[in-house]
C-alpha cells in the first residue's frame, strides 16, 4: 500500500478546488487558458497536416521497402504514441510537475517535427513521428491537466468545451494549410511544427506551476481505479465514435458519387461546425451533471451516425453529418469532466494521462474497427449504422449507470 502522505508545508494556496498562483495568490485567467488552448491544438497536426501530401512521399521513397506499409504510419504514429505512452506520461506530470514539462516538450516538438525537412530515409522520417507522438503525449497531457489545476466546476467545463472547439477548428485548419505547403513540396507542411515555439516562450512567461502539496520524495497516492475505470473505459469507445465522423465522411460522399475535394472539404467543415456548437454548449449542460451530458452525447452522436448510414442523397449526409458533430462536441468535454471531477491535485496527471491515453486509441482504432465491419455485415454504410447503434446502447449504458462527477 502507498504510505500515507502528509500535507507539505508548502502546500499551494486554494480556492475551493482551483490552485491559486503561488507567486501572486491569484486565480488562473483568460490568459493562462488560451496558451493551454491554443497548445492543446498542436495535439492535431500528426494527424491531419500531412494527410495531403502522403502520395507524394510514397512516390518520394518508392524505392523503399514496405513503402506502402510505412508511409501511412507517418501519419497515424503519433497517435497511436500517445495512446501508449499518455498514462506513463501523466505519471510524471503529477511527480515532477506540469509547467517544466509543457515548455521543454513545446521545444523539442519543434525539433522532431521539423526533423524530416532533413531527413534522407522514409524510416527516420517514421522514427522521428513516433517523438512527435511522444511530445504530444507530454503537451496534450501538461495542457488538460493545468486547465483542471486552474478551473473548477462550470468554467472547468466551459474550458473543456473550448479545447474541443479549438482542436476542432484547427484540424480543418491543418488540413487546408497542409495541403497549399504540400503543393509547395512535401517536406514544406514540416515547417509549420516551429509554431510551438512562440507557444514555449509565451507558456514559459504566462503559465505558473502549482506548488507541490506533499514531502518531496513521499509516494503519490493511488488512483481510485473504482471510479475511474468507467470513465476512461467509455472514452476508449467516446474516441472512436468521435473520430468516425472525421474519418469517414470523405468515404460516404464518395459512395454517393462527391468526388470534388472542395465540396467534401465543405461539407467537412460543416459538420465541424456541428462539433464547435456542441462544444460551445457543453458548459451550459455541464451542470446537469455526467449522469445527463454523457448519455446525451452518446445518444445524439448515434443517432447521427445511423443517419449517416442510411442517408441516400447529399443533402441527408450534411445533416446527418451537423447531427453528429453536435454530440462529438458534447462528448469529450463531459468524458473528461466525469474523469477529472473526482480526482485531487495529486491525481490528476495520471488520471488525465489514462482518459488522453483511452481518447488516441479510440482515434488509433476507428479505421480499423471500421473497415473491419464493412468486411463483416456489408459495406461502409451498414458499419456507419452498426457504430451509431453501439452508440445509443452506450448512452443507455451509462444512463443506466447514473455517473458522477466527484
Amino acid at each position: 500500500m502507498s504510505e500515507v502522505v502528509s500535507p507539505s508545508p508548502a502546500a499551494p494556496p486554494l480556492a475551493g478546488d482551483v490552485a491559486l498562483d503561488p507567486a501572486t495568490g491569484r486565480p488562473a485567467g483568460r490568459t493562462q487558458a488560451v496558451v493551454l488552448v491554443l497548445a492543446s491544438c498542436l495535439g492535431v497536426l500528426g494527424a491531419v497536416l500531412l494527410a495531403p501530401v502522403l502520395p507524394a512521399i510514397e512516390d518520394a521513397f518508392s524505392d523503399t521497402p514496405g513503402v506502402q506499409a510505412l508511409t501511412p504510419i507517418v501519419l497515424t504514429a503519433p497517435a497511436l504514441v500517445i495512446g501508449l505512452t499518455a498514462p506513463f506520461v501523466g505519471r510524471v506530470v503529477d511527480r515532477i510537475g506540469r509547467k517544466r514539462l509543457l515548455v521543454t516538450a513545446l521545444v523539442v516538438y519543434a525539433l522532431v517535427g521539423t526533423a524530416p525537412l532533413w531527413l534522407p530515409s522514409l524510416q527516420l522520417i517514421v522514427a522521428s513521428r513516433v517523438l512527435v507522438g511522444l511530445t504530444e503525449a507530454v503537451i496534450m497531457t501538461c495542457c488538460t491537466t493545468l486547465l483542471a489545476d486552474y478551473f473548477s466546476g462550470a468554467e472547468r467545463a466551459r474550458w473543456f468545451g473550448r479545447q474541443v472547439v479549438a482542436t476542432t477548428v484547427a484540424a480543418t485548419l491543418f488540413f487546408g494549410i497542409g495541403g497549399a505547403l504540400g503543393s509547395v513540396g512535401w517536406r514544406t507542411p514540416f515547417w509549420l511544427y516551429l509554431v510551438s515555439l512562440p507557444l514555449a516562450v509565451v507558456a514559459a512567461r504566462t503559465i505558473w506551476q502549482p506548488v507541490q502539496r506533499r514531502s518531496t520524495g513521499t509516494a503519490l497516492p493511488r488512483l481510485p481505479w473504482h471510479r475511474l475505470a468507467a470513465p476512461v473505459g467509455f472514452s476508449l469507445l467516446g474516441g472512436l465514435v468521435f473520430y468516425v465522423l472525421i474519418v469517414e465522411l470523405s468515404f460516404k460522399l464518395d459512395e454517393l458519387g462527391v468526388v470534388s475535394t472542395g465540396a467534401i472539404g465543405a461539407i467537412s467543415a460543416v459538420g465541424s461546425l456541428g462539433t464547435a456548437v456542441g462544444a460551445l454548449a457543453s458548459s451550459r449542460l455541464a451542470v446537469r451533471g455526467p449522469a445527463v451530458t454523457i448519455p446525451l452525447a452518446f445518444a445524439v452522436s448515434g443517432v447521427g451516425l445511423v443517419g449517416l448510414g442510411l442517408a441516400p442523397t447529399v443533402p441527408v449526409v450534411v445533416v446527418a453529418a451537423v447531427v453528429t458533430g453536435l454530440g462529438n462536441g458534447l462528448l469529450l468535454p463531459a468524458l473528461l469532466s466525469w474523469a477529472v471531477g473526482s480526482l485531487t491535485f495529486e491525481q490528476r496527471g495520471r488520471g488525465t494521462g489514462w482518459w488522453t491515453a483511452a481518447v488516441f486509441l479510440g482515434q488509433f482504432l476507428c479505421p480499423l474497427v471500421v473497415l473491419a465491419l464493412s468486411g463483416v455485415i456489408g459495406g461502409l454504410s451498414s458499419a456507419l449504422v452498426a457504430v451509431g447503434v453501439v452508440a445509443v446502447a452506450t448512452a443507455l449504458a451509462v444512463r443506466a449507470r447514473r455517473p458522477v462527477a466527484g
